[in-house]
């Protein structure tokens, strides 16, 4: 008699779970139609985030008034962690907006004010310019007895690549479509399977466990990279998505995908054992999933949150893909330059299948 073949077994339940995957209202509309509706909500309006992130020249009079009107203002986020190289090399890339020094004189006027600007940033440095336009005009009223102004802005501006908020919100829509996809597609899938006893059954065959799982696996990874793939090129072609090393950033792309989407499916596969029916799926996977499409930068930058918030968000998953998958495609980054960010969700992937082993259930 022919041998048994695992490996057949594997691809034929893979086939069946792609058909099925295909056929579901739910998971093409999680996958694919709520990211692309985001993307072409946020593409059109334009949005350029809440904040203008300004970097800090460790020369910098933090006593001054001129400092001191800045980082009260609200819409102004103050970076001071980083060093000169690393400011100077986030300014060309759009990844702060601009760079101010604030320097006492030993003359008339009393502070002078060097802001660096990027053509990457165009809009959010119009927006920093009015804001100092405002401030100076302010401090310089106050010195109405003084014959020269309190302080003057010297102005430079760095070339740079437009940072256009697509390149923000598109790679954020494709971690929400992983999460959504590994989370809600794994949870319901092995716990109906496993209610309606196709796994029982399954056992009655000289199939292995491990190809049940490889063989959903397979099918649910297949379908989401040809999704993240679909998404790509609507960004690209559509609203000028910046891919810097084209084919080789977009497979890059596609490897952190499916990292994040092996990640994502070990939280289904944890909540697929504790559920004890389908009903009490969805609110165990939004306690996962929520915080992490509100706070792992989605949406919005992280900068944008208060500090308490920014340190929740620096345990989360989807914050490490979603920062990984920006650098690759806007910096034009390799995979072996965001090892930080592989490294924490490697952490988790151990983390979250050794919960799955002690939680999951085969019946």
């Amino acid at each position: 008699m022919k041998k048994y073949s695992n490996f057949n077994a594997t691809l034929a339940i893979a086939r069946a779970s792609f058909r099925s995957i295909i056929r579901s209202p739910s998971a093409v509309v999680f996958s694919l139609a709520f990211p692309l509706i985001f993307i072409v909500v946020f593409a059109n309006i334009g949005g350029s985030g809440v904040t203008v992130d300004v970097g800090v020249a460790k020369t910098t009079d933090t006593l001054s008034p001129v400092y001191l009107a800045l980082k009260g203002a609200k819409v102004v986020h103050l970076i001071t962690d980083q060093s000169a190289d690393e400011m100077a090399k986030s300014l060309a890339k759009g990844n702060i907006d601009a760079i101010i020094d604030v320097q006492k004189n030993n003359a008339m006027p009393p502070y002078t004010l060097h802001v660096q600007y990027t053509e990457a940033s165009q809009q959010k440095g119009g927006i920093l310019k009015s804001l100092l336009q405002s401030i100076f005009f302010q401090i310089n009223s106050r010195g109405n007895t003084i014959p020269q102004p309190v302080a003057e802005i010297k102005e430079t501006t760095v070339k740079g690549r437009e940072y256009k908020y697509i390149d923000f919100i598109l790679p954020g829509m494709l971690g929400f479509s992983l999460l959504s996809s590994g989370v809600f597609g794994t949870a319901f899938v092995f716990l109906s399977l496993r209610l309606t006893l196709v796994i029982k059954r399954f056992f009655a065959t000289p199939v292995k466990k491990y190809s049940i799982v490889l063989g959903e696996a397979l099918a649910r990874l297949v379908f989401s990279l040809l999704g993240a793939l679909f998404i790509i090129m609507v960004g690209h072609y559509a609203f000028g998505f910046t891919l810097i090393h084209g084919i080789v950033t977009v497979i890059n792309m596609l490897v952190l995908a499916a990292l994040g989407l092996i990640i994502f499916m070990g939280f289904g596969f944890a909540i697929s054992g504790i559920a004890k029916n389908e009903s009490a799926v969805p609110p165990i996977s939004n306690i996962i999933t929520m915080p992490q499409f509100l706070l792992s930068g989605t949406f919005f930058a992280t900068t944008a949150f208060p500090n308490w918030l920014q340190a929740i968000s620096k345990v989360l998953p989807l914050t490490y893909l979603n920062d990984a998958m920006r650098k690759v495609a806007f910096e034009g980054a390799g995979l072996n330059e965001v090892t930080h960010q592989l490294l924490i969700l490697g952490v988790w992937f151990i983390l979250i299948y050794a919960v799955a082993v002690k939680t999951f259930k085969w019946e």
